[in-house]
């Protein structure tokens, strides 16, 4: 099966992500981000762990969320992600969180590229772009 945009990752939301209010506390929904696109690069790459080892890693440049709705404890949510952009150095994705049909929260992230020893920006490499490819929209 060929994968295409967006690379959805669904998950359980776990009672320690919760707030007094009983929601998901905001700033887990970045870490359901980075999650998803850790298995969207499990999918491209084989693992993060394997991209690093191509000497490629990425950084975060910029992560945004808009809140429309909130998530409660055991409530099974989509964290469905798109790759908007891949410019010469940065890549932008866009996601979402959903609730079935319910939009919880909109987000972005832009990540640089950079080698993975010096950690100094590089171009995004031909082979990674290629990998890439089928999750952008």
């Amino acid at each position: 099966m060929t994968p295409r945009a967006p690379f959805v990752h669904r998950l359980r939301v776990r009672y320690h992500e919760c707030d007094a209010q009983g929601r998901v506390f905001n700033a887990h929904y970045f870490a359901y981000f980075d999650l998803a696109l850790t298995e969207l690069w499990r999918q491209a790459f084989g693992s993060y762990g394997e991209m690093v080892r191509a000497g490629h890693d990425v950084v975060v440049a910029e992560a945004t969320a808009r809140f429309r709705g909130a998530a409660r404890f055991d409530d099974e949510v989509d964290v469905s992600l798109s790759i908007a952009r891949l410019g010469d150095t940065s890549m932008t994705s866009d996601v979402e969180v959903r609730r079935g049909d319910e939009l919880l929260v909109e987000g972005r992230m832009v990540h640089v590229w950079v080698d993975a020893q010096t950690y100094e920006k590089r171009s995004i490499p031909d082979d990674a772009r290629a990998r890439l490819a089928p999750y952008a929209t």
